[in-house]
């Protein structure tokens, strides 16, 4: 149990931060994400701290803790990897947003690369189970349909399996660059 105390107070930090938000136009607890983005690390067999990251990846974005609340807590590593998983202008242009972090993980230190996939790998699931649900009416959840989110997620695919420089990193790369081709496949016929 000690080997996850500290992904359990993340846990918990994660959760009293985000409150009572919840996911895109649903009921599900926003906390569930975060949980989600930790469970998809632990199982690519990633480093305890980047665990923890990707607990709080959401948290200096979209509520009120700081990054020098997570640094106080949780150590300088997982603030810096939080910080470089969290998009720097949030009321910038989607596309300017969107075009920015692609631009960063191409250079992106590889703990960030890794939470910024595992994040993306749950969206993309969760895009699709949405799918399955409600068709087409799944893209009215986002600022942008399914054309910029195809765009978007294939980007961020290449950018991925061109990063994926290890054997021991590859698969959650090739795994996010599988599910956005299996996907956008089913959604565009």
């Amino acid at each position: 149990m000690d080997k996850y105390k500290i992904v359990l107070e993340g846990i918990e930090f994660a959760a009293k931060a985000h409150g009572c938000q919840t996911r895109k136009v649903t009921d599900v607890p926003y906390i569930v994400h975060p949980v989600r983005v930790a469970r998809i690390l632990i199982e690519y067999g990633c480093p305890e701290d980047v665990v923890v990251a990707g607990i709080l990846h959401d948290t200096i974005e979209d509520t009120a803790v700081t990054i020098e609340d997570v640094r106080s807590k949780f150590g300088n590593e997982v603030a810096e990897v939080v910080k470089g998983s969290s998009e720097p202008v949030k009321e910038d242009t989607w596309e300017n947003r969107k075009r920015h972090t692609l631009e960063y993980l191409k250079t992106a230190p590889k703990d960030v690369l890794l939470v910024a996939c595992a994040d993306k790998l749950d969206n993309i699931r969760e895009i699709k189970e949405g799918y399955t649900r409600i068709g087409e009416k799944v893209w009215d959840r986002f600022k942008r349909g399914k054309e910029s989110q195809q765009w978007y997620y294939q980007s961020l695919a290449e950018i991925f399996v061109q990063r994926a420089e290890s054997e021991q990193d590859g698969p959650i790369f090739h795994q996010f660059n599988k599910e956005v081709k299996d996907f956008f496949t089913i959604a565009l016929e």
